[in-house]
């Protein structure tokens, strides 16, 4: 909905508290809980967003209902404003401004079997530059709220503004209680779990009921937020999930047995950037990533990633 102002118009009145105000209400929900995390008064929160609103020429929450919620405008700018608030805080931030980390983000199992050997590679060649690999919880590791500058990302990624290129592929395992039937099977098929529950990771995982053909699909379904509770939920018997190969090697668990998956499509991993000028070491981060599998690969002909 139109604000009054075309969105053409100039962003010359815009300040940084525009922006943290909005994000305040995208996170809280609320106008009064948004108000007590910034430390100001609720319609200090309610002045700043409808002036925002204006200098945009759109209406970017709806207050029709108790609980706030996003307009669809409100949502495409919400990542936009995140970007640039992260943008601004790294700027002023004393203690990059010598040394300017490189952020790797990933939301599960980092770069598999390739962690190790880039995190030492990359510290023998770029000393001056440190490689932070950061785990959030999170479909895109952070990148498109500005967190970090590239990201490791399993499955299709379709957030707008991202450039994306898929390294490697690795085979999908099954995830299951370590002292149930299924844990002393040589391989098992996307059927052998339809019987019970299927655990999915809404947050930042790539399992969606669609894995599984649509006559049949899993009885039940449990949703967590993460993989440590992914992982607790399968251990405690409550259903089984799936995964990569990497999961096994880089999140054990003594109550969840790792098990080949003989029908499932293979999973492709990517380094994700935001399109535009980003950290100036990215395109060498690039191109180790893309000679660390070749190099692996090479040598471990055999294994399950490709």
């Amino acid at each position: 909905m139109s604000t009054g102002q075309g969105p053409g118009s100039s962003a010359r009145g815009m300040e940084i508290r525009h922006l943290r105000a909005f994000l305040a209400v995208a996170d809280e929900g609320s106008v009064t809980r948004a108000a007590a995390r910034l430390r100001v008064t609720q319609p200090v929160v309610s002045r700043t967003l409808a002036a925002l609103e204006r200098q945009l020429g759109v209406r970017l929450v709806d207050r029709s209902t108790h609980h706030l919620a996003l307009t669809p405008e409100g949502v495409a700018f919400r990542d936009k404003a995140a970007a640039a608030v992260g943008a601004f805080d790294e700027a002023l931030d004393p203690g990059r401004l010598h040394r300017w980390p490189l952020r790797l983000g990933h939301a599960w199992s980092a770069f598999g079997p390739y962690t190790t050997p880039l995190l030492r590679t990359w510290e023998r060649r770029h000393p001056g530059t440190p490689l932070e690999l950061l785990r959030i919880d999170d479909r895109t590791a952070g990148l498109t709220r500005g967190e970090v500058d590239a990201a490791l990302l399993r499955g299709p990624v379709d957030s707008p503004g991202l450039v994306t290129e898929v390294l490697f592929t690795e085979d999908r395992v099954a995830a299951v209680a370590a002292d149930g039937p299924l844990a002393s099977r040589a391989a098992l098929s996307l059927a052998d779990l339809t019987g019970d529950a299927v655990v999915l990771n809404t947050v930042s995982g790539t399992t969606t009921p669609a894995l599984w053909p649509a006559h049949d699909r899993p009885a039940a379904t449990l949703t967590v937020a993460n993989t440590d509770d992914w992982l607790t939920a399968i251990a405690a018997g409550r259903g089984s999930g799936v995964s990569g190969a990497s999961t096994a090697a880089m999140h054990p668990h003594a109550g969840v047995a790792f098990v080949p998956l003989t029908d499932a499509p293979p999973l492709p991993v990517l380094l994700a950037r935001r399109d535009g000028p980003g950290h100036p070491a990215l395109p060498h981060l690039v191109a180790l990533a893309r000679e660390i599998v070749a190099r692996e690969q090479r040598d471990s002909p055999g294994n399950s990633i490709h």
